[in-house]
């Protein structure tokens, strides 16, 4: 019988907004605690009071308060609590502090866009992260990250081997399809909270990459606000992206009022919204996963999807799937989508493919088990 671990989880992410690495914190570990008892869990945030919300089964004991925020737990807090608590493992995402005693540290780097586009990012964005996240990861006891194409682009540019890189895969929350009954009770939902209906719906966060502007720009193009379909974005600003601002600031009244913008919304409106959508679209240039069009299509979302970088593995989206820098194929895809509604029996496909490929489940083994073959 292995011995319980005592690992330690810097949430630092749940201390801001909704972003990839939150979603694979809380869903390995939901996991992990309710299927690996061998696992003793401690997590650290500012905001403790998100830790709860997130993980309800964890011990109020094991949240531990960060006294500062940012980058200065990584100086204070956070080494003063591996000498306190004696962890045999530590979890950071990207980065990670100076080594405390016998702890090992796990370090999961999600990608390495910045260097695979660096086009897309400033030159001080690129070297910050190109020499602390590669002195971290280099560093680690176990390296992780979430998907091959990930593990590929992290051997390239950091000159180590894919072979001990292990892949611990995003994956679909199973549980979303329990939160509504049908479309139309998220529906009812979304419209008495937001006032929206019949919408085009693009989750993620605001940056270059992400490629908001090619979404807007067919749109209008496509002149979609006359037939009363609004375009909504969720998702917070994170890097600057000029030629999107513009373009919005270019706006006509009526066009403006068809164009929706949220951030920071609860996890379970965000299923609504996934579930209630005419269409999900995802245009995004890169990604080290990609996970919000699994999470629509395993609501049911006919979905849209870029089949570039990570997203060449979801090939259950063909023929719904584009290459990004196409612009008139994508227009073409985008009118013919909305003209000629997905058939249901394809969209449940597409679900029970994610089901069977994408399992948090099996990525909480997968990390179980690597862990109790280091410890041993």
């Amino acid at each position: 019988m292995h011995k319980p671990i005592k690992i330690f989880v810097d949430a630092h992410s749940f201390d801001k907004e909704l972003q990839g690495a939150q979603t694979f914190i809380r869903e390995l570990y939901t996991a992990i605690l309710q299927n690996h008892p061998s696992m003793n869990i401690y997590m650290g945030a500012y905001h403790t009071e998100r830790i709860r919300e997130a993980f309800p089964d964890l011990p109020a004991s094991n949240i531990l308060q960060y006294n500062h925020r940012g980058i200065r737990r990584m100086f204070h807090d956070i080494p003063s609590l591996i000498k306190k608590y004696g962890f045999d493992y530590a979890h950071f995402q990207y980065l990670s502090p100076r080594q405390v005693g016998n702890c090992k540290y796990i370090v999961t780097l999600h990608d390495l866009l910045y260097l695979d586009r660096p086009q897309d990012f400033s030159r001080l964005y690129i070297e910050t992260r190109r020499i602390f996240f590669r002195r971290s990861f280099m560093k680690a006891f176990l390296k992780t990250t979430v998907s091959e194409h990930s593990r590929k682009s992290i051997s390239k540019h950091f000159g180590t081997s894919t072979g001990d890189i292990h892949v611990i895969p995003n994956a679909a929350n199973h549980s979303l399809q329990k939160h509504f009954s049908s479309r139309a009770d998220a529906a009812a939902t979304v419209k008495e909270k937001y006032g929206l209906e019949n919408f085009i719906l693009y989750v993620s966060r605001i940056e270059p990459r992400k490629n908001h502007i090619l979404l807007l720009k067919k749109y209008l193009e496509l002149e979609l606000y006359k037939r009363n379909i609004p375009l909504l974005f969720i998702g917070s600003r994170s890097i600057a992206v000029p030629e999107f601002d513009a373009l919005l600031n270019s706006l006509s009244s009526e066009q403006r009022k068809h164009i929706n913008f949220l951030s920071n919304i609860p996890q379970e409106d965000l299923y609504a919204f996934y579930s209630s959508c005419r269409l999900f679209v995802y245009p995004s240039k890169g990604e080290g996963f990609g996970i919000p069009p699994l999470e629509a299509a395993f609501c049911g979302a006919p979905v849209l999807c870029s089949n570039v970088t990570a997203m060449e593995d979801f090939y259950f989206f063909e023929p719904y799937a584009f290459f990004p820098e196409d612009e008139k194929t994508f227009g073409e895809k985008l009118i013919d989508m909305i003209d000629n509604p997905v058939p249901e029996e394809f969209i449940k496909k597409v679900s029970l493919s994610i089901k069977e490929k994408y399992c948090w489940l099996k990525s909480a083994a997968a990390f179980c088990n690597i862990l109790q073959t280091a410890t041993i």
